[in-house]
């Protein structure tokens, strides 16, 4: 071999070298500590933005004009279900399993059944309302803890949400991103992860949008098997919903609680659900499956779609299973 083609084959592989490990050479940013996050529920909260009385928070961005731009995403007609298959089998990330309790036919022709599910958790695909969470006794807009009672919440409740979700879905696909099948439970999603999708997709998130970030939840799932997801879980740095709100989007989903699990701030618990239910109003869609919209996405590389979903108006409810629809 000569000189030059040796100088050539070392000046590739070490430019493959440093494209694979690019995202392990990049700096892993300080912890946040309390009085930062103090800090950021403030300097991100949307309370009063949409008036004192306001109970739809972010999803106020979902405008008329939105929905006529999201309507004409749709192309090919091809849509994709975000959700889970009920899941009635027990596991280690499935504490409280789906039950549906068939009756016996009733008047010689009618086959009925009756759904008994423990939505919140790591398991049920569903959509956290803004009433779901509270941080020093208050929730988003300032509403006291104390609106919610044993017979369900007098505000901020599922059924602000009556008229449903119709806006332009977006797909951060970061195991995609990193050509990767899944991340692994320690990855935490910063910044300039969203910044280089951004750059590689050449997608820019807009205000209104809901934001979908995929880790690869199921896909683990699929070929290791179910672990404890609720100890053990990659998820988004409180930063990147610093980088959210400067985007305005209207709905935060993943696959998993899009919190990085265990908490990386030791004292506040899922302080992603904390920024975003609390000081932002933004509704959050847990547990979705996002395998299918990944492969879909990959394959039209294209990363936007319609996204539609209305949840159970349920009176007083803290949230409520969904099965969210994105549409080509």
């Amino acid at each position: 071999m000569s000189r030059l083609h040796l100088a050539t084959l070392v000046s590739t592989v070490s430019l493959l070298l440093s494209t694979t490990t690019a995202f392990a050479q990049t700096p892993t940013p300080a912890r946040i500590s309390k009085a930062e996050f103090e800090q950021m529920m403030k300097d991100l909260s949307n309370w009063g933005r949409w008036g004192k009385d306001d109970q739809l928070g972010t999803v106020n961005l979902i405008t008329p004009a939105k929905r006529r731009a999201a309507a004409k995403l749709v192309t090919e007609g091809v849509s994709v279900s975000l959700a889970r298959d009920t899941d009635s089998v027990k596991a280690v990330d499935n504490g409280s399993p789906f039950i549906d309790k068939m009756s016996p036919p009733v008047d010689g022709q009618f086959n009925m059944d009756e759904y008994t599910v423990f939505f919140h958790g790591f398991a049920h695909t569903h959509i956290d309302a803004l009433s779901h969470v509270f941080y020093k006794d208050k929730m988003y807009n300032g509403f006291s803890q104390s609106e919610i009672q044993p017979d369900g919440a007098r505000k901020l409740a599922i059924a602000a949400l009556k008229d449903g979700i119709f806006t332009r879905g977006v797909l951060v696909d970061i195991p995609w991103l990193r050509n990767v099948p899944y991340l692994e439970n320690d990855v935490v999603i910063h910044p300039s992860d969203l910044d280089a999708w951004e750059k590689k997709t050449g997608v820019h998130i807009e205000s209104g949008d809901v934001v979908f970030v995929r880790t690869g939840r199921w896909a683990q799932r699929a070929a290791k098997g179910p672990w404890d997801i609720g100890n053990a879980s990659a998820g988004l740095d409180p930063r990147s919903i610093a980088w959210l709100k400067k985007r305005d989007i209207a709905l935060l989903g993943g696959d998993a609680a899009s919190d990085a699990l265990p908490s990386h701030m030791g004292e506040i618990d899922f302080p992603v659900h904390q920024l975003l239910l609390v000081a932002m109003g933004t509704p959050m869609l847990d547990q979705c499956d996002l395998e299918a919209l990944s492969k879909a996405a990959a394959e039209r590389k294209r990363w936007t779609f319609l996204f539609t979903a209305a949840p159970l108006r349920v009176t007083g409810g803290t949230g409520a299973p969904i099965n969210p629809i994105a549409t080509f």
